[in-house]
This record gives C-alpha cells, structure tokens and sequence, in this order.
C-alpha cells in the first residue's frame, strides 16, 4: 500500500516537472520561431505544436496508468467476487449489513441476518465483501507459505543430515586406511 502512495505521489511530482519543463520549453520555442520567421519566411510551426501537445499526453497517459486501470482491475475482482458467490458463505453489503448466503439467483441474492435469522433479498451488485472467501484466501496463502518454509526447513535439515553422514564415512574411511 505504502508503495502505491509512493509511486503514484513520484508519478505526480514526475508529471508536474515535466510540465513545468514543456512549458518553459514552448516559451523558449515559441521565440525561437518568431526569430526564425523574421529571418525566414518558410518557418515550420510542428516543433511547437507538439510541444503544446505533450504534455497533455503524457498527462493522460500518466492518468491511465495511476488511476483508470488501477480502478479496472479493482472492478473486475469485485464482479469475479459476486459471480462466485455460495451458499453458506459469510457477505457485508454495501450499506453494512452483514449476513450468511442462503440461496442465490441470476441477479440476487438471499441472506440470513442477525439472531432472529430474518432474510433479506439484495442485488448481487450490493455485496461489496466476501468475508469467508478472504479468510480462505488468507488460509491458502498462509498455507502455501507454511508449506514453502517447511520445505525450506526440510531441505536446509537434509543438507545438515548429509553433512553429518560425510563426516561419518570419512572418518570411517580414514580408519580403515589406517
């Protein structure tokens, strides 16, 4: 997250100086082409034109990158999230209510809330948490990690138990020269 603040926040900073050097840049064209038109009367006025355009684009680009896919790919996850819905799963909606998944249709979605267990019929749009679908997530990841440090843990065991056993048959070796 800290990283996200900091490229975004170098991305603004980035786009501000080139901004400020395009434009300073165009001043310093704009009279450049009013010398070379008084000296010349064939003067191409493209150089400037990009350098108007430049910025601009490089703003939107900029905006594309930091903002819009950012967003998209966000979108995309919270849909897959809602398509994925089951039955038994625990959701937070929107406006905060939170409830178990009881049965789920084309477009909406039916939920169990509070003690007396009363039912709520909500749109599949309104669901923006999937609750017990991050606790499995954040199983699986812990998972995957617990199992990739055993496995670390095995083998750097492994090297030590082989170690040991060259030692072993060395100083075997060694006696038996002997």
């Amino acid at each position: 997250m800290k990283l996200k603040k900091f490229i975004a926040s170098a991305a603004a900073a980035f786009s501000m100086s080139a901004m400020a050097i395009f434009t300073a840049m165009s001043a310093f064209a704009e009279d450049a082409t009013a010398a070379t038109e008084a000296s010349s009367d064939n003067a191409g006025g493209g150089g400037s034109l990009l350098m108007t355009f430049l910025p601009l684009i490089i703003m939107f680009v900029l905006l594309y990158f930091i903002a819009i896919r950012p967003q998209k790919k966000r979108d995309k996850e919270l849909k897959e999230m809602q398509s994925s819905l089951q039955v038994g799963d625990e959701v937070i909606t929107g406006g905060g209510i939170v409830g178990i998944v009881v049965r789920t249709g084309d477009d909406t979605v039916v939920i169990e809330t509070g003690g007396e267990r009363h039912k709520l019929r909500i749109k599949t749009w309104a669901i923006t948490e999937n609750v017990t679908a991050a606790e499995r997530y954040k199983e699986m990841k812990a998972a995957a990690a617990n199992k990739k440090s055993e496995s670390a843990g095995l083998a750097s065991a492994q090297l030590v138990d082989d170690d040991a056993d060259e030692k072993k048959k060395s100083k075997k070796n060694k006696k038996e020269e002997e």
